[in-house]
């Protein structure tokens, strides 16, 4: 199968800092794939450099096939990458709904744009908080609200930035079935960035582990997990003194 992403050999650098060194893989149509790694390998900014937040300084990025890298972000959004951010950016002084059409508006007209922005509600279980004010949403709310959002730009691939952040357990496990639901029922490739590995050891069909800015581990769940520069990852090298 032909990959919908491909990615090679990019390299990021913030001054003296390589945040991303030589970075490749490709990921498939209709893929979930889980970007996992310790806070500073560079998931952001591999997520930054996938929607043109971030321009490489060296490789190459491809969307169904033709070069992305170096494009704006709203022309990569167009041609239907985009992604949510860490932290919740919904507008507070506006109605879940509002927060929805200002994406849809992007590519249609206003009332084309609210039809759409109701559509997406519904489709991620948010058509009865559609006219609720951000600031009365819940927290499970407001994560699949950025979903509905970024949907609204009718995605091929939608990378997901921690949208399961400070949810229970319980609230991670409907997010979780929304996505996948989304998937199976739209077709969309789903790239996600997590750190409750409960959740994205569930919904992942296949993991890329990254530390230090390189790609260390690719893999199922049950393959990246036993991965020993993964485990020395987030658990530390062993004390030889301890052996």
């Amino acid at each position: 199968m032909t990959p919908i992403v491909e990615v090679a050999g990019v390299t990021v650098r913030f001054g003296g800092l390589v945040a991303l060194s030589d970075v490749s893989f490709a990921v498939r149509p209709g893929e979930i794939i889980g970007l996992i790694g310790p806070n500073g390998a560079g998931k952001t900014t591999l997520f930054s450099a996938l929607v043109g937040l971030n321009r490489p300084d060296a490789g190459a990025i491809a969307l169904d096939g033709q070069r992305i890298d170096g494009l704006r972000p709203h022309r990569i959004a167009r041609l239907g990458m985009t992604k949510t951010f860490q932290n919740t950016a919904l507008f507070p002084a506006m109605t879940l709904l509002d927060n929805v059409v200002t994406a849809a508006a992007v590519r249609l007209p206003l009332g084309a744009a609210r039809a759409l922005a109701r559509d997406c509600l519904e489709k991620v279980g948010l058509g009865a908080a559609a006219d609720t004010d951000i600031d009365d949403l819940t927290f499970p709310q407001k994560a699949l609200g950025e979903v509905a959002r970024s949907l609204a730009t009718a995605p091929k691939v939608l990378l997901l930035d921690e949208v399961m952040a400070a949810l229970t357990p319980n609230e991670m496990d409907a997010v979780v079935a929304t996505l996948r639901e989304l998937r199976d029922r739209e077709g969309i490739t789903l790239v996600i960035v997590e750190h409750h590995m409960r959740a994205i050891m569930r919904i992942s069909e296949r993991i890329l582990a990254l530390n230090f800015g390189q790609l260390i581990a690719s893999g199922t769940p049950a393959e990246v997990s036993r991965d020993p520069q993964v485990v020395t990852a987030y658990l530390g090298q062993p004390d030889a003194s301890h052996a």
